[in-house]
């Protein structure tokens, strides 16, 4: 007990959680790709793209959290109180595809390491990422500590997967110390400007802005601003995490594939390329981590789901009933698409797409609801923080625009 028999406050590591729950959407399938492609085609050159968005990503992530923490409210319940009527049901329409569209992105990562790893069709491994659904319900049973703590482990077997393939590539460090921090020349070549936006682009994504927000709640009874800078703690680390993940992914794919004079356009080709020029273990490392990454990431994009409806409806939702039918939505669409030899890359990347149409349907309320004094009380941020997230919201939007502008022309 505390002075005057007032309950003994929390442990600082009692918060952390929320932010690894998270930090899976930056490291997905669909940023591996993009990371694959970069390294292999530019080299290191691009590093320091990978900390841009990580530092972006903390940036949101963060806005976020202080929302949550502050209002004891997520996003969507915001946006359902503030945008009634048929604005609020676009809104939520736009929200709805955008979960479907980011759950067709995790699965096919999964679908793609299972084909990888056991010989699978791409069909079949598809409609067997549906057991996930059932994997969280099961764990959900032992609250959210337990689905917090088994994300934990996969987001640690994708960093363990990555020390394998990092020293396996022995990349120079200097050299990448150098690019993390540093920009260069390389962005004024047109190619490079583009991988390099994809990167950018890909970072945010709605779901994971629509989590943090409601997972932080778990964390409330205590002084909110003792709180948050305990959650603003659990993100900067977790998300550092993903920040090293993913510049790994860049270093191996420039260390073993750009020296070969080789170009990464696919999740298979990689693996399958990793087995000449380092051996079976960093093949299986690479298949075991993108297996990891699909699995935590689709945990994940169903839980957003599950704040999305319940949040714009204000009600609760069938669990089981609402994941099977994410999950069913997505697969369907993707098992006839590969049925008729669709490349999953290509799939992962039309989800990015309808991600980007949808992305400034969530940054634009969730600055508008995290600058609201009103709301925010004393947690409002300071004004070089809100200017700081709105900038960083208009650049998205322009980096998005350019992206869908492009995958429309090609």
């Amino acid at each position: 007990m505390g002075p005057l028999g007032s309950p003994k406050p929390r442990p600082w590591w009692w918060y952390l959680g929320p932010g690894f729950l998270v930090s899976v959407g930056y490291m997905d399938p669909g940023n591996w790709a993009t990371s694959l492609e970069a390294g292999s085609r530019y080299g290191y050159r691009l590093l320091f793209v990978v900390t841009l968005s990580s530092a972006m990503a903390v940036l949101f992530q963060a806005i976020a959290a202080r929302l949550g923490v502050a209002t004891g409210k997520d996003l969507a319940e915001h946006m359902r109180a503030h945008y009634p009527g048929a604005w609020g049901r676009f809104l939520f329409l736009t929200a709805f595809l955008a979960m479907v569209a980011t759950d067709l992105a995790e699965f096919m990562g999964m679908a793609v390491a299972l084909n990888l790893l056991f010989g699978l069709p791409l069909v079949l491994a598809a409609w067997l990422t549906v057991l996930d659904v059932f994997l969280i319900l099961y764990l959900e049973r032992f609250g959210f500590r337990a689905l917090e703590w088994a994300i934990t482990a996969l987001v640690a077997v994708i960093g363990l997967a990555y020390v394998v393939e990092v020293v396996l590539a022995r990349p120079p460090a200097l050299e990448l110390v150098r690019h993390l921090f540093l920009p260069n020349a390389a962005l004024g070549d047109a190619g490079a400007l583009y991988v390099a936006l994809g990167i950018l682009g890909a970072t945010v994504m709605p779901h994971n802005l629509f989590l943090h927000s409601a997972q932080v709640k778990t964390r409330l009874g205590e002084g909110r601003k003792r709180v948050y800078r305990f959650l603003l703690l659990d993100t900067v680390l977790a998300l550092s995490g993903a920040w090293l993940v993913n510049a790994a992914i860049l270093v191996v794919a420039a260390s073993v594939f750009h020296t070969h004079g080789l170009v990464i356009r696919d999740l298979g080709e990689a693996y399958h390329t990793l087995v000449p020029l380092l051996g079976p273990l960093a093949a299986f490392a690479f298949g075991i981590g993108l297996l990891a990454s699909g699995l935590s990431s689709t945990v994940t994009g169903t839980l957003a789901m599950q704040v999305v409806v319940e949040g714009f409806l204000g009600a609760k939702a069938n669990r089981a009933r609402l994941r099977l039918l994410t999950r069913i939505l997505a697969v369907l669409p993707a098992s006839l698409a590969l049925t008729l030899h669709a490349s999953p890359m290509a799939l992962i990347v039309f989800s990015q797409v309808l991600l980007s149409l949808q992305l400034p349907f969530t940054l634009f309320p969730l600055m508008r609801f995290s600058g609201d004094p009103n709301l925010m009380g004393s947690l409002l941020g300071p004004s070089w923080l809100r200017l700081l997230g709105w900038g960083a919201t208009f650049l998205v939007l322009g980096l998005d625009l350019y992206l869908l502008k492009q995958a429309l022309g090609s």
